[in-house]
């Protein structure tokens, strides 16, 4: 199941409060869009929404649901409401999207990406994810705003193969195996 801070379900209350129908509770959903890397969707459950399949958790001050779906993906889960100098609003750590590797060049490697690069691509919609390390050459995905972006190579090279490169040094070189064809939302087109 997943875990609701007091901080996130006095929030999750409030909204509930100011809603202009009677809700329920707080419906979570996940969305896998790569192997390790999740869109999340926080919404409020007005009176009549719940559905029969979703997985229920009653918490002291709010109920949870659940789809079916996203129960497995969301496993571990914790949600916490945080007001920090990035900003105010909802935080969503999920064990599932952390990834560790075997390999301590490709744990280097994604600690990087997770560190420094991923963060960056977020606010434009994207998405970056360690596909292997063969040698001295990382092979990545990218997803989201960047699958498809015009300025995709400019990220790659100018962005992500610099920040991996002065990061790890046992890498020389960065290839996409991403499939830009296949990109549905680009942020630049």
């Amino acid at each position: 199941m997943i875990t609701v801070t007091e901080k996130a379900q006095a929030k999750v209350r409030e909204y509930m409060e100011q809603a202009s129908e009677p809700c329920r509770g707080l419906r979570v959903r996940a969305f896998k869009l790569g192997r390790h890397t999740f869109r999340y969707d926080l919404t409020l459950v007005l009176e009549g929404e719940a559905r029969d399949d979703d997985v229920v958790q009653e918490l002291d001050q709010l109920t949870v649901y659940l789809d079916p779906s996203s129960a497995e993906w969301l496993e571990g889960t914790t949600v916490d409401f945080v007001s920090e100098v990035t900003g105010t609003g909802f935080k969503i750590d999920n064990p599932q999207a952390k990834v560790t590797w075997d390999d301590p060049v490709s744990q280097k490697v994604q600690e990087v990406l997770d560190a420094r690069v991923g963060p960056a691509l977020a606010a434009h919609g994207g998405w970056v994810e360690l596909v292997k390390v063969d040698g001295d050459t990382a092979f990545v995905q990218l997803g989201g705003g960047c699958q498809g972006c015009g300025m995709a190579s400019v990220t790659l090279s100018d962005g992500i193969r610099a920040a991996i490169v002065e990061g790890v040094p046992e890498i020389r070189e960065v290839v996409d195996s991403t499939d830009h064809a296949a990109g549905n939302d680009p942020f630049y087109e």
